[in-house]
């Protein structure tokens, strides 16, 4: 990549480099603004093919999210039961690590002791943290959380094509002529792959886009047919669509007869899915399940996209291979715009696949369970043999840590204690382990909380790094800016552990298993001699020789000078291989594609009296994870500014609740309580929570307290997707709200702790222009002590001389304001805060107050001033809220370029445009 300086003899003002999104898979490239010592802004690479300059408005935020008080600067560890941290230096951290580790695997053994990783990670960590684990120390309890969103696809694709190779690129979604979009909300989780799909529906209106899904998401605005599928019935949709293509001669019998294995028992199998029998199952009308079928059987190339929806179930493998079923019967594979695309969640989870990032995995898609593949990695490794027993995948080994097999893990890069389902499980684990490590960028995270050392890892533009994205395409990142304090690359911190964990061993005089090194150190030193990311990447490279994903023809100076390249590139290529199994050929011991022929079976929970609601849970348009970065940008919190709850019209009206009102959630683990938003797209009996927000923002709405721990038993993912629960209204007899501008994180800090004192709290960031704030809005059964009202107050920063009070004991209203040369800096308004959206905007727009002295502590808005009445915003860009749209519809704005000249809104970096779309029906709708 290059680095861009300005021309010699000017002062060095301005520098770019040349990086990659670290959020989802779709790789976009980013080119970073930044002085050298700090980032300062971004922008979208255009000569990147995977986005062609096109940010979203996660990615065109990046800059926020990249400095703070919240980075972790420096190790640290504490005692268990304190929230006080004490800072180390590296070498006593890796010291008091790696003697705790090697007394472990000394006593019980390796299998002791499991790292769990994450998708985020580059791909030389990866490398390296594997090596780490099954090469020297000799364990295969290495996890990632990719096992929670990719697991399902990777088995998919093993158990049909034979090796977890996608065989699609982005170019297709531009040839494809029919495309069906199952279980991904595209929209949100890969935006910019969205605004590709609705280019070319514009370019070519004859693209036929079926949309299968439980829920009406924006990506359904742009369907020309929508299923609303039955939460889990995924398999029984595939099999009919597929008896309706055989039963109308819609498959390709050439292409079955030459290239696939195992037709005549799925032919037998789907016989019983009758179009009668699929749409009654799957609560769907039968014309639109057959012209579903007929657009994909009649397409000259159909596109099949999917993610967490097929992959996040305790069936995920089935549903992934019977989608599959659907590409080989028709030959739709291995040709332009044909072929079966898993969008990959995470920044590197192809990457982290490609390395053996999985317990049961090795470098070059080899297996742990395979004696051949175990003594090739055993060779590059140079060491005797490796466990041949696959690890315990994500469940299973949290289980297995609080059961007290597993002594300790080492957590990088991710929040499991948000993520995890079953979350009280996972807590319970953590607090039974001896050590918990957690590897980390920032601080304050929901698994820090039961950490006992913390490690610094340098973030995204602080390092060099290589990634994969979901086309199979590899981008070189160069490091833009230093990382903060002593924050090291997460491989340095793997490195630099196996150099204390072999002289650890060698004070233990821990047997070595073989005479090639004299010592543990001596092994460590030879293991781990990698002085930049460069070394590491020519020996994993060594690791794809002659594999299905061969990059032997790669280094880092041919992505730098050709851009990003897509395996295999085998040595001599010019090229990556845009698409694969073009020729038919599978790599499978026949050569040939397998049909697969599972049974619909149904969800892990069904719903009953006690537990009669459907629960599943996704993504949001503008967070991503658990919001360690987009927590920290106040644009992003525009469109959703608190957890929720979806629910039915229907179901609200027969439950007593109304919108805006909080209710509570309950399944057999745990309860949460969520405020309600009525939607009347969504289906009778299903209820939709986001998944991201965790006790910084919410912590009273973790929804990983009501899912569960079933697991797909060939890929481990476990199902997020559906949850039985049942929901009742909650009513608090007191609630208060906290407004203040963020000028100190402290504030903010300060706000999520009184958070934690609550029944119920949300916390969210606020913006307009410049200037942004926080909201604190609290419920509970009765109202705070004068005492702890005046505590909160200092350490909120709101006392002083500029102060404006009112106190109602008899009613239990206390009023606080902080007004700053006549423009509100802060408020408290506690029993009493109808008046809440008002007052909000008056701080943020630096309204001078002074003519509304009268109204401020009013019990609501006087009627002299107007109505004030808070609307969800839509625009992250411009900050444009769902009445401004509404109002610009109204007046006639009916397209998406109307509105952007009306209001602005959609003409930035177009991640709202599905919204709008939708917001555009829906007021037709209303008007009809």
């Amino acid at each position: 990549m290059t680095l861009i300086r300005p021309q010699l003899m000017q002062p060095l003002r301005r520098l770019e480099s040349k990086s990659a999104c670290p959020y989802c898979g779709t790789g976009c490239g980013v080119i970073i603004e930044h002085d050298g010592q700090h980032i300062t802004g971004v922008r979208g690479d255009p000569d990147h093919p995977a986005n062609f300059g096109q940010l979203c408005s996660k990615g065109s935020n990046l800059h926020l999210s990249s400095t703070g008080e919240d980075r972790a600067r420096e190790p640290l560890q504490r005692q268990r039961g304190s929230e006080d941290w004490s800072p180390l230096n590296w070498s006593e951290a890796l010291t008091q690590m790696a003697r705790t580790w090697a007394g472990i695997i000394h006593t019980q053994g390796p299998q002791a002791v499991a790292f769990y990783v994450s998708g985020q990670l580059p791909t030389e960590d990866y490398y390296l943290v594997n090596k780490l684990a099954k090469g020297f120390i000799g364990t295969n309890h290495i996890d990632t959380n990719s096992r929670l969103c990719m697991a399902s696809a990777v088995t998919g694709y093993k158990s049909s094509l034979g090796m977890d190779s996608v065989p699609c690129c982005y170019e297709d979604l531009d040839s494809a002529d029919c495309l069906f979009i199952v279980g991904a909300n595209v929209a949100y989780a890969h935006p910019i792959l969205f605004r590709r799909i609705e280019a070319a529906k514009q370019r070519r209106p004859e693209l036929r886009i079926i949309v299968a899904d439980p829920r009406r998401t924006p990506t359904a605005a742009i369907a020309d047919v929508f299923l609303p599928i039955q939460p889990g019935t995924d398999v029984a949709l595939f099999h009919g669509m597929l008896h309706i293509l055989i039963w109308e001669g819609l498959v390709n019998r050439a292409f079955i007869e030459a290239h696939t294995e195992g037709w005549e028992e799925l032919k037998a199998r789907v016989q019983n899915y009758t179009p009668q029998r699929v749409a009654e199952t799957c609560a769907i009308p039968l014309a639109d399940l057959r012209a579903a079928a007929l657009a994909f059987g009649q397409a000259p190339a159909a596109l099949s996209l999917w993610c967490q929806g097929l992959n996040q179930s305790s069936h995920g493998t089935d549903k992934n291979v019977a989608l599959i079923n659907l590409h080989l019967a028709t030959g739709q594979i291995g040709r332009p715009g044909a072929g079966p695309f898993s969008l990959t969640g995470q920044p590197n989870a192809m990457g982290g696949r490609e390395t053996g990032g999985m317990p049961a995995l090795l470098p070059g898609h080899r297996e742990v369970a395979n004696p051949e593949h175990r003594a090739e990695i055993a060779e590059i490794w140079g060491v005797e043999s490796l466990h041949p027993q696959p690890g315990y995948t994500a469940v299973p080994l949290f289980q297995a840590l609080e059961r007290g097999e597993i002594e300790t893990i080492w957590i990088t890069c991710t929040n499991p204690v948000l993520s995890m389902p079953d979350q009280t499980q996972v807590q319970r684990a953590l607090k039974k382990s001896r050590l918990v490590i957690l590897q980390d960028s920032y601080l304050g995270t929901e698994t820090a909380a039961y950490a006992d050392l913390l490690l610094p890892a340098a973030s995204w533009g602080e390092r060099e790094a290589l990634v994969t994205n979901s086309e199979r395409r590899i981008t070189h990142l160069q490091t833009a800016v230093p990382a903060p304090g002593s924050a090291l690359p997460d491989w340095v911190i793997f490195r630099d552990f196996a150099f204390a964990l072999g002289e650890a061993l060698d004070a233990l005089d821990h047997p070595l298993p073989g005479t090639r090194d004299a010592s543990w150190a001596d092994r460590a030193r030879r293991m781990f001699d990698f002085a930049d990311s460069a070394d590491i990447f020519l020996e994993y490279r060594e690791c794809t020789r002659g594999r299905d994903l061969d990059i032997t023809g790669l280094d880092f100076s041919v992505l730098d000078e050709l851009g990003p390249q897509q395996w295999p590139y085998p040595q001599g290529a010019q090229a990556g291989q845009v698409r694969l199994y073009a020729d038919g050929i599978f790599p499978t011991p026949s050569g040939r594609a397998r049909f697969r022929s599972p049974e619909y079976l149904g969800v892990a929970e069904e719903i009953d009296a006690r537990y009669p609601l459907r629960l599943t849970t996704g993504r949001l348009r503008d967070q991503w994870h658990s919001m360690s970065r987009t927590g920290k940008v106040a644009a992003l919190f525009t469109s959703d500014e608190e957890a929720f709850l979806e629910i039915h019209p229907d179901d609200a009206h027969r439950l007593n609740l109304s919108s805006d009102v909080l209710a509570r959630v309950s399944s057999r683990r745990g309860s949460n309580i969520l405020r309600v938003r009525i939607n009347a797209d969504l289906q009778p009996g299903l209820i939709f929570a986001p998944m991201h927000f965790g006790r910084r923002f919410a912590p009273a709405a973790l929804c990983n307290q009501l899912t569960l721990a079933a697991v797909d038993p060939v890929s481990g993912e476990p199902e997020f997707k559906h949850t039985a629960v049942r929901v009742e209204p909650v009513i608090f007899p007191w609630q208060g709200t906290v407004l203040r501008l963020n000028d100190q994180d402290i504030y903010f800090h300060a706000a999520q702790r009184i958070a934690r004192q609550f029944p119920y709290a949300s916390l969210s960031r606020t913006r307009r222009g410049e200037r942004e704030g926080f909201i604190l809005r609290l419920a509970g059964e009765q109202a705070p002590a004068a005492g702890e009202i005046h505590a909160w107050d200092q350490v909120l920063g709101m006392d002083g001389i500029d102060i404006l009070d009112y106190d109602d004991g008899r009613r239990g209203v206390r009023k606080r304001l902080c007004i700053r040369g006549n423009q509100l800096h802060a408020a408290r308004l506690f029993g009493e805060d109808a008046t809440r959206d008002w007052l909000r905007e008056l701080l943020l727009s630096a309204a001078d107050v002074q003519s509304y002295r009268h109204a401020l502590f009013a019990p609501k808005v006087p009627v002299d001033i107007g109505a004030w009445v808070g609307s969800r915003g839509v625009c992250a860009c411009t900050g444009v809220d769902e009445r401004t749209l509404r109002q610009s519809i109204e007046a006639g704005a009916l397209t998406l370029s109307q509105i952007a000249q009306v209001c602005g809104a959609g003409g930035e970096c177009g991640s709202c445009k599905p919204e709008i779309l939708d917001i555009i029906r829906r007021v037709r709708q209303e008007v009809s």
